[in-house]
């Protein structure tokens, strides 16, 4: 097991810039998503367990999810953890006491180095977004705890593959309403009510319980679908030969950072598909994306409609280049009309990774669980320092207040999920002003 490293200094020349291009370190991102599908594809009755790596075992959300894991360890279930410490450990915990499967997929981390003692079985990562695919692309179910940024990244990433159709619809449970019910009501209000990024639909793909008892309840309906998500392990492996699959990965991988390579001065915009022309957001969007196009910026969309179309279509008209990374829907892609390059993928991990990699900069207008999935990510890739520091900007002051509200209260003061430090790494703006000043002394 590697030492943790203990001086600031030692961390960041562990994490040295990533150039991804480079052809071994392609391999080596490979390499782990054919162990990664290999480890998962031996295991059955998987459910993934999230929460807060900082959770006292003295707190109620520790005892309920060793209390959760020791349900599913005596129901034949496997408990799936991130293998650290808190929420983690204490699900581990559960499941080592009764004999039951407990593995961990660790990742070197300042503040989650070190394995817990309870994950019987465990595979460690050196790529942030590998481990994420083998977490939230290998259960049957999704029990969350209180967590902080990293829960939510995770939350919203399940969430986001169920309604894009990625993975069957199973149980998402998030544990402890006193926590969840703020987050819930902000989606119903602003990402609901005020923008449509989502619908009721929507609010019905997870429930918020109170005891770990009604959580294994909801599990316990479940039965083993080997192939019941097109990104599940047991679609990239069968026994110890890796499938085409894997090489299709490897294809958009190699593909995908060929393709970006030569976009300067490039900045990402992120927001809902479903706001139309008529709307304050998508007039926004593309007035910012027209200032920046002027100001010798490029700009990168996911390449669909709404707010993706309105920055697009500001960057075409400045004479900027107009970047789109399509994601096919059955073979199918949605493809605005203002894009000067653009490719298509069929993996949303490879996409996320790509849309990443160029990037000097990311504006977010409100959105649905994509939106919000990519936003906690990023702070989880600048929190962790997998990702260089830059700017992430929340444009709309009116909707993202409330959510940053909820955050400072739960995450900060009540739960203490995040340090209130974190709460600086983004900035929020009302004006496409506003929004470039930022930028541009950023990158001075």
């Amino acid at each position: 097991m590697q030492k943790p490293l203990k001086k600031p200094e030692e961390f960041y020349k562990y994490h040295e810039p990533v150039d991804f291009r480079d052809t071994w370190r392609v391999f080596k991102i490979m390499s782990e998503f054919v162990e990664g599908y290999q480890f998962l594809s031996g295991f059955r009755g998987e459910v993934a367990i999230f929460g807060s790596a900082r959770t006292n075992p003295r707190d109620k959300n520790y005892k309920a999810a060793v209390e959760l894991g020791r349900l599913l360890g005596k129901n034949k279930n496997t408990v799936i953890t991130g293998g650290g410490p808190g929420i983690m450990e204490a699900a581990n915990k559960g499941a080592y006491e009764v004999g039951g499967e407990s593995v961990g997929l660790n990742i070197q981390l300042p503040s989650e180095q070190v394995l817990n003692p309870y994950a019987k079985k465990s595979l460690g990562f050196h790529y942030f977004f590998t481990r994420k695919v083998m977490l939230t692309t290998s259960a049957q179910a999704f029990a969350y705890f209180p967590g902080g940024f990293g829960t939510m990244d995770e939350f919203f990433e399940v969430l986001d593959y169920i309604d894009s159709r990625k993975m069957d619809q199973v149980p998402v449970l998030a544990y402890n309403s006193d926590f969840w019910k703020g987050l819930e009501d902000f989606l119903r209000e602003y990402a609901m009510k005020k923008v449509r990024a989502i619908d009721e639909h929507h609010l019905r793909l997870f429930k918020i319980v109170d005891t770990p008892e009604e959580m294994f309840k909801e599990i316990k309906k479940t039965s083993e679908r080997p192939y019941f998500s097109d990104l599940s392990p047991q679609q990239f492996s069968t026994g110890e030969a890796a499938n085409w699959r894997i090489f299709r990965i490897m294809s958009e991988l190699v593909e995908g950072f060929d393709f970006i390579t030569g976009i300067k001065n490039n900045i990402t915009i992120l927001g809902t598909n479903h706001l139309g022309q008529n709307s304050e957001y998508y007039e926004k969007a593309y007035e910012l994306s027209k200032k920046l196009g002027k100001s010798g910026y490029s700009i990168l969309t996911g390449g669909g409609w709404g707010i993706m179309e309105a920055a697009n279509k500001g960057a075409k008209e400045a004479g900027a280049e107009s970047v789109g990374l399509l994601v096919r829907w059955n073979h199918e892609f949605r493809k605005n009309d203002y894009l000067t390059k653009s490719m298509a993928f069929s993996f949303p991990f490879t996409r996320k990774l790509v849309i990443t990699a160029p990037s000097l900069g990311f504006v977010v207008f409100p959105g649905g669980y994509g939106t919000m999935h990519q936003f906690f990510e990023l702070l989880v890739l600048v929190q962790t320092k997998k990702m260089t520091k830059m700017p992430l900007i929340l444009f709309g002051k009116d909707y993202w207040k409330p959510l940053i509200a909820y955050i400072k209260k739960n995450f900060c003061e009540k739960y203490k999920t995040i340090e209130k430090g974190d709460l600086n790494l983004f900035h929020v703006v009302d004006t496409a002003d506003e929004a470039v000043e930022i930028i541009k002394k950023f990158k001075k």
